[in-house]
């Protein structure tokens, strides 16, 4: 066991440009809600908002909330089409989450 008074962190301010990049990225995906947002579309494919919120039945601004915090983040994208938006994961985003892993060799396991 580690003892957590022999750790020593590195301030936010101190941190690498790509760290902080990829903890924001990882932090995405860490809340389940939008973990499994991000499982539907790519199981899925293209989906109206609508139809996101009738397979995970939430408050609609709480659901917008965390659409907005998945395509701020560049995992997901949208397109308004009339009076609705309809959601896809972004182009290299399972790249991106890979690349984003502290122990990413590059390489397949």
């Amino acid at each position: 066991m580690v003892d957590s008074t022999s750790l020593e962190l590195t301030s936010r301010d101190d941190a690498a440009p790509l760290a902080v990049e990829n903890t924001a990225l990882l932090a995405a995906v860490a809340d389940p809600l939008r973990y499994s947002v991000l499982r539907f579309l790519d199981r899925e494919g293209e989906q109206c908002v609508c139809d996101i919120q009738a397979v995970l039945p939430i408050a609609g601004n709480l659901l917008s909330y965390h659409l907005k915090t998945l395509r701020d983040a560049g995992l997901v994208t949208s397109e308004r089409r009339g009076r609705w938006v309809h959601y896809r994961v972004a182009d290299g985003a399972a790249a991106r989450l890979s690349a984003a892993l502290p122990f990413n060799t590059g390489s397949p396991s």
